[in-house]
Formats: C-alpha cells, structure tokens, sequence
C-alpha cells in the first residue's frame, strides 16, 4: 500500500496494516447503525470509538446491535476522533459536517463523510444547496467506488456519494462515458425509497400511517441530488429527477429513461456495461431481466437492468440498499480502497 493510505504510525512501505483505528460519529442514526455493524465484524479494522451526533447526548449502549457490537454511544467529541482514530466516519447533518470535516483532516486524519457537505464540486451548486460548506480541504474525492477508485485511493477526505445518485450513476454513467446518449436528449430519472433514506428522525411524511398503502411524489425540481447526477452525468441533458416515497424500510429502485442512437442493441449496451464494470464485485449486471430491491436489500450490491427499443428509447432499472450501497456499505467499500484492502473485505 502507498504510505499516504496508511493510518498513522504505520511503518512506511511495510505495505498495508493489519488493523486500522476508525470511529464512527453519529451512530445512532439509521447509517451509522449500519456502519457499526459492518465495522465491528470488519477483519482490518479496530472500532475505537461511537459517538451520537450531539455533545450533551448521554452515553449509552445500542441494544439493536448487540449480537455483533457490546460497546457504548458516546456523545459528541471531536477532540477524542483526533486522538482515538487514524479513519473517521461522519454520519453527521450537513452542516455538522461541514464545520468539523475539515479540521480532522487538518488534524492529519482521513475521513469518510457520509453527508452532502462535500459532494458537489461547482462552487455555485454546492452553496446553493449545502450554504453550510465554507472550506473544502484539499484532497477530496467523490466516493463512488467503481468510478472513482483512483481517487478515493489517495483521498484525505472522501465525499460518500447520496443513495439517489448512487442507484443512478451507476447505470446511467457508462453510457455517457460511451457517448451512447443522444446529445441534448432529455434524461427522467423516477426513484423509489424505503423510509429509512429519510432519515431516523420522525416526521408526518414518515409516520408508519402515513406510509402504509400508499406512494408520494417530493422535491419535484428542488432535490439536491439532481445537481450531484448531473455533475455525474454531465453534457448538455436536461435532467428531470423525481424522487418517491414508498411504503419499504429499505431500498431504491431507479427506473432511467434516456435516448440512445437508433438501432443500438440490448448487447450493445451489455458491452458498454461489461467493460464499465469488468471485475467489479458490487455491481451485477441483469441484462433485460429487470432486477428489484428484494434480490438487493441487506447487501452491498447494485443490480442493473436494460431494455431498448430499435427507436433508440431505452430503459435502465438500478436497485441498491439505500442504507448499505446508498451508505454505509459503500462507505466501508471505499474504506477499503484508502486502506490498500480488497473492496470485499469485510462486505460479503
């Protein structure tokens, strides 16, 4: 491993540590939870320390996890991140992360921030829809491990990508990347969520009856990751993202409707796809029989599937877990990449 992706104290190029110090803040929410329990089964590393995201929460156990985790949530400290861990997870709101994210990177330690604090790259963009991000440190990454691998690699700070843009980009991405999209074509993206993606905080949009038997459309043109898809996406589509509700714990299904040349094939875009994702782990590759959230939900993967019609109207269905692929899991993927690690380590 390359001695800027060792945790402190590491021996230079002794190549990668056996065990790596991380601590997760804000683990009492629905990705921090599942951060714990992928973290304290994790082989390479050592979970130092848990913290809720407030400073004057009182300390306590997490029985949820009990049967892979014993340890307590602490309140908020950052000065005891900078001590106790050589990797940290925010599982912060946006503008908690964003005030404390750049001072433990300034403090020599790398962190994986599961927020938005960090995600767009466009000044313009990111302060209209994070205003709460005033310094961006230097070496940051956008954390969609199969795109970005390089990146995330020599990373202090990586920018976890949202569940949306995740499920979206890693179908829509490649054919972009291939120019298979028509120029200047319009791009719909119709998204579903399970509950958990809206946070554990309760409100009446997520109240159990109000969920229950039913499916609501929100943030019709105001949802921010509209803007962190098309940075993903880029050119000149206009891109409409329509993001929904459904009465699941967990889990998205992104239904893609794009323009392709006339007379591009099913196994063209197999092709494409194959290429994109050759030796990818986490990315399974449907082909016309469509996947759903069921054959993906408790897992790191993403499912995708395409079908095409010989007008160039094409179709792409990606389903992920919004809290491990969305998240966490993807989080701990891109861990292993910053630790010279097997992307799988710890995942399956």
């Amino acid at each position: 491993m390359h001695t800027d992706v060792q945790p402190r104290g590491a021996r230079a190029g002794a190549g990668a540590t056996s065990t790596a110090r991380v601590a997760v803040a804000g683990a009492t929410g629905y990705a921090g939870q599942e951060l714990l329990r992928l973290l304290a089964r994790h082989p390479a590393v050592e979970l130092t320390t848990a913290m809720s995201s407030g400073a004057t929460a009182s300390a306590r156990p997490l029985p949820a996890l009990g049967h892979v985790w014993h340890g307590t949530i602490a309140p908020f400290a950052p000065d005891a991140l900078a001590r106790d861990a050589d990797v940290v997870f925010l599982a912060l709101p946006d503008a908690a992360a964003a005030e404390h994210a750049p001072a433990l990177v300034a403090a020599g330690l790398r962190v994986i921030d599961l927020s938005g604090a960090f995600r767009l790259r466009d000044e313009a963009s990111r302060a209209r829809w994070y205003p709460e991000t005033h310094a961006v440190p230097d070496l940051v990454a956008y954390g969609l491990t199969e795109r970005e691998r390089g990146h995330v690699a020599a990373a202090r700070l990586v920018a976890n990508p949202g569940c949306y843009p995740t499920a979206t980009l890693l179908a829509l991405a490649p054919l972009a990347d291939a120019g298979l999209l028509v120029p200047g074509a319009d791009i719909v993206v119709d998204a579903k969520s399970g509950v958990s993606g809206a946070g554990k905080t309760p409100s009446e949009r997520t109240h159990f009856s109000e969920c229950y038997g039913s499916v609501s459309a929100y943030g019709v043109f105001n949802h921010r990751h509209a803007a962190e898809i098309e940075q993903g996406v880029g050119g000149s589509h206009a891109l409409t993202f329509v993001p929904h509700l459904v009465p699941l714990d967990r889990g998205i299904l992104a239904t893609i409707y794009v323009r392709v040349a006339p007379g591009t094939t099913e196994a063209g875009l197999a092709d494409v796809y194959e290429r994109a994702y050759a030796g990818a782990t986490f990315v399974r590759l449907a082909g016309s029989a469509l996947p759903e959230i069921k054959h993906v939900a408790h897992t790191n993967f993403c499912d995708i599937g395409w079908r095409v019609d010989p007008s160039g109207r094409a179709v792409l269905v990606s389903v992920i877990d919004n809290l491990v692929k969305g998240a966490a899991g993807q989080a701990v993927q891109n861990l292993n990449v910053m630790l010279g690690l097997d992307e799988e380590t710890g995942l399956l």
